[in-house]
Formats: structure tokens, C-alpha cells, sequence
């Protein structure tokens, strides 16, 4: 087989260059984001890490693509009536009640290497320890501090002032850190030796669950060692939707994947060649609101799910489905949103495999619970759970509604793209902003990726549930809006709070294009 060009994008360049490494060397795009994830945990603390969740989406030329669900499950302690004993009446985002559910990313890299040797008996996985390597490096001798770790350190300094663990690994005696620091994390380099010497498997059963179990019990956390033991990422079948002319995969439920699906396909279905970009962009945020209500009667614990979802998918459901949705007028907002952080990562290898990958903590610095025995900050992810009666209440073992979502489109030409980002409400929106202006208006990727977004509801750590415009938008197009009924918060360019986006496209020829975005800390690269 001749070796196609390879590609990497992420919204780090640590971890690009990290994934890219492999990729040059001949590793394939699993592995490649394998080493990539452990070194954007390295790098970008504030949102994600191995006390977070994954998910995976993989496509091999001629195979039907593949989903890893690596998210966490609630403790089979945890209940409404675990926290009505505390006399809480909600569960909280930060704190150990916080830290409710278990952490799946690193089952997910497993996972996702034992998954690709079962469908390529003939080819080879490199070493975890190879992989590992460069991010215990990194974590050792220290990484720069961007801004917008310093901005995150900055936002919980008060609400965590309180975690001494979490004082004593990220700040600097107890000042949040700064720009252009110097921040070294050796007891994270220490986890990830343990994990290379001893395997993946051991984060959840052996010394380093013990560990782990350990501190979490301590702190209050229902987590216990059985919940590692028990702990399995899992193989699933993607969701997937069709367009005009492609396929487009996401990841099932408790991901809010079927709303990206669905908003994408729901503009597809309605848009027309001749609409300007204000129309296209009205069309979208009105796409959002319909869809997101879905969204909220229908996403939860698999077992929750009241519908089929991939029927929901289906031509003639999307056809009556965008057939609810008023283009003429400002439907009603805000609705109770949904925050996120996170961080999107795409491959390509010389194989032609790809991979859609996304990895988090949920809110920054997660619950804000460390263990500083290993450096690794637990996800908070639970906290979105309800205690209440409903499709998302809390039980033992559920998992919780998930913002997170990587896609992956499959062009009827062969040409494929791999795209997503972080940021919460933001993530389905952006997926589809990205596919109108790459796919609909024909613009490069980097420009889809780069130009100016806009914002219905939260993102990561946000409050405000408006539309958000990036004061760069052509004016014309934001008059435009606001004569159609949008009120509008202008905000700065290159706005972090409108995600951080990426695209990685594989071409016909076996030639590859990535873009990452300015909004972040990203570089994409392709090379061959």
C-alpha cells in the first residue's frame, strides 16, 4: 500500500507535535493519540486529564467507523439519598461530592489500542512506554504556562482557595500561575511512569487504584476501589446522519452527539444555495434551540434514552423534524444550557486511518479534588446529574449527560473530515459552523476554523445563556441579526469562550489538510 500524508491538530502544540511524532515514525493514528492525550494533560491541566473521560471516533478506509464511550460511571454509592444524608439538596460542582463519577479516559486508551490490534492482527502498536515517554518528560522538566491556563488558575482561585491539595499542585503558594511560568508536575511524570511500567490496566486495579481510591474516600468522594475494579470503557456503534452527498458519525448516547448530528443535518435539509451568510447563520441559531429541546427530553444514561436515536436520524424524522423549526421569527431563549471543558484532538496516518477524539474534566479543574500523590485533578462530571425524578437523575452505575462530542464526516467521493471542539452548548454549534462555511460555502479550513463565531448559551465556566458575536463579524451580518429579533452580546475576537475548533481532512489522493484554532494554544500540522 503507498503511504498517504498524515496529519495532526489539537489545541496545544505540545500535543501536536507529541501525536505527530509517532505519526512520522510510523505509528498509527491511535497510538499517535494516545501519546498526544497524555501530553495535552500535561500541558492543558485546566481542562482535562486522567481523572476525566474520552470518547473516540476511528475510521479505516473501506470499515465502518468505530466509537470508544470512555466516560465515567456514577459510584454504587452514590444516590439522591448519599446526598440527602449530607443535606444537600443538589449535587455540587466543586468539592468532593463533586467527584462522583469514574474516571474512563484512561480505559479508553486501552481500550482504543487493543481494538485496532483486534481489526490489524498484522500490524503493530507501539509500547505504551513508548508513548508515554514524552509527556513524562514534559511533566518533569515543565511546561510554559499559556494564558489560558493562567486564565482558568486565575477564575477558581476563590472557590478553590480552600483545596489544599489542589493549592499545593497548581499554584505557586498559593497564588494562581502565570503567564509565561514555568510549571512542572512530577508527581503527574511519576503516574504516568507507574502506568508505563506497569500498564494502562493498573489505574484501576492495583497500586495506583489503591492510591487513588484511597485519597478520594478520604476527601469525602463516594468512589470507592470496587468502582475501579468494575470500571470498563466500552466499544459502540456510532450514530450517524445523512447529507447531501456524505455520512456524518458521532458518538451515541449519554453524549450530546445526536444534537450535533442532528443540527447539521437539519441545515442541510433546509438551507439554500442562495442564502448570504447573516441567513445561514440565523438558520443555525434557530436549528440550535429546537434541536437542544430534543436534546434535553432525550439524552441521558443509555437506559434512560426514551427513543430510538438513530431513528430519530432517519430522512423522513430529520425531514419532519426541520419541517417544526420557524425560520421567520426569534424563537424563545435561554433554556437551561449546559457548560463544558474540554479539549478536541484529529488524526490522519499513512494508512488513511482517523481518528475524532475528545478528552475532559467537565468544568475547569474538574471538581477541583487532587490527588497529589499523582497529580491528577477528578472530574466533576457528575454534577450534572439531577436528584430528582427524570430521565437524568442520579442512580448507581448511570452515567451522566455528556457535552462531549467528536464527529466525523465520510464524503460519497471518499474525502473525510474529522472535526470538533470544546466548549460545552458551544460544541453542536460549532460543529455546524464549521460545516456550513467548509462545506456550504466553500471556505478553506483554516478559514472555517478561524473566522468569527457566535455563541447561544454557556461554554466552559460561563454563565451568560445569550447569543455571544465575535465583534469581528461582518457588520452587516450582525445587523442583519439583531433586524431579525436576535439580541446580541458583542464580544472581543478570538474569543476562548468560543472554543477552541479543529479539522483534519483526509483527501482522495492520500494527500491531508488540518487546521487548528487561534482561539487556543493549537498547531496542526501535516507532513508526506
Amino acid at each position: 500500500m503507498t503511504k498517504q500524508a498524515v496529519a495532526f491538530t489539537s489545541p496545544h502544540f505540545l500535543a501536536t507535535q507529541a501525536g505527530m511524532d509517532v505519526l512520522q515514525r510510523g505509528g498509527n493514528a491511535v497510538d499517535a493519540m494516545i501519546a498526544a492525550a497524555a501530553m495535552i494533560a500535561v500541558a492543558y491541566p485546566h481542562m482535562n486529564g486522567l481523572g476525566g473521560d474520552g470518547f473516540w471516533l476511528v475510521h479505516q478506509p473501506g470499515q465502518k467507523p468505530w466509537a470508544i464511550d470512555a466516560s465515567g460511571t456514577a459510584a454504587t454509592a452514590a444516590s439522591p439519598d448519599w446526598y440527602a444524608q449530607r443535606s444537600l439538596q443538589t449535587i455540587p460542582t466543586r468539592g468532593a461530592p463533586a467527584a462522583l463519577t469514574m474516571a474512563g479516559t484512561v480505559a479508553g486508551w486501552q481500550l482504543a489500542q487493543d481494538t485496532w490490534s483486534a481489526k490489524n492482527p498484522a500490524e503493530q502498536v507501539m509500547p505504551i512506554a513508548d508513548l508515554l515517554a514524552a509527556a513524562i518528560t514534559r511533566a518533569e522538566d515543565g511546561i510554559v504556562v499559556t494564558d489560558s491556563l493562567a486564565a482558568a488558575s486565575k477564575k477558581v482561585a476563590d472557590e478553590l482557595q480552600g483545596a489544599v491539595d489542589y493549592q499545593s499542585v497548581f499554584t505557586r503558594h498559593g497564588s494562581p500561575v502565570q503567564p509565561g511560568e514555568t510549571f512542572r508536575n512530577p508527581a503527574l511524570a511519576g503516574l504516568l511512569k507507574l502506568l508505563a511500567e506497569q500498564g494502562l490496566q493498573s489505574f484501576y486495579r492495583g497500586q495506583v487504584a489503591e492510591g487513588l481510591a484511597q485519597h478520594l474516600s478520604a476527601c469525602g468522594s463516594p468512589i470507592s476501589l470496587d468502582d475501579f475494579t468494575s470500571y470498563q470503557a466500552q466499544l459502540v456503534t456510532p450514530l450517524e446522519v445523512s447529507i447531501d452527498g456524505a455520512e456524518i458519525f458521532n458518538l451515541p448516547a449519554p453524549t450530546q452527539g445526536f444534537a450535533s448530528l442532528l443540527l447539521m443535518a437539519c441545515y442541510d435539509c433546509l438551507a439554500k444555495a442562495d442564502w448570504p451568510e447573516a441567513e445561514s447563520i440565523h438558520a443555525l441559531i434557530e436549528i440550535t434551540k429546537h434541536v437542544f429541546a430534543l436534546r434535553e427530553q432525550w439524552i441521558a444514561d443509555p437506559s434512560q434514552v426514551p427513543v430510538d436515536l438513530q431513528q430519530q436520524l432517519s430522512a423522513a424524522s430529520v425531514a419532519r423534524i426541520a419541517a417544526e423549526i420557524d425560520l421567520q421569527g426569534v424563537a424563545q431563549w435561554p433554556r437551561p444550557a449546559q457548560g463544558g471543558d474540554t479539549v478536541w484532538m484529529g488524526a490522519k496516518d499513512a494508512d488513511g486511518t482517523m481518528v475524532s477524539f475528545i478528552q475532559s474534566l467537565y468544568w475547569e479543574f474538574g471538581s477541583g479534588v487532587v490527588v497529589p500523590q499523582y497529580g491528577l485533578v477528578w472530574n466533576n462530571r457528575g454534577s450534572s446529574f439531577s436528584l430528582v425524578p427524570g430521565i437524568r437523575q442520579l442512580a448507581p452505575r448511570r452515567k451522566p449527560f455528556h457535552t462531549l462530542n467528536p464527529s466525523l464526516l465520510i464524503d460519497h467521493s471518499g474525502e473525510r473530515i474529522a472535526f470538533g471542539t470544546m466548549g460545552g452548548e458551544g460544541q453542536p454549534q460549532t460543529q455546524a459552523a464549521l460545516m456550513m462555511r467548509h462545506r456550504y460555502r466553500q471556505q478553506s479550513l483554516a478559514d472555517a476554523v478561524s473566522r468569527p463565531r457566535w455563541l447561544l448559551g454557556r461554554t466552559w465556566g460561563d454563565e451568560d445563556h445569550g447569543l455571544k458575536i465575535e465583534n469581528d463579524l461582518d457588520a452587516d451580518i450582525v445587523a442583519a441579526l439583531e433586524s431579525r429579533g436576535h439580541s446580541i452580546t458583542m464580544v472581543p475576537p478570538r474569543n476562548e469562550a468560543m472554543g477552541h475548533a479543529g479539522m483534519v481532512k483526509a483527501m482522495t489522493d492520500g494527500g491531508a489538510d488540518a487546521a487548528t484554532d487561534p482561539r487556543s494554544d493549537g498547531l496542526a500540522l501535516t507532513s508526506g
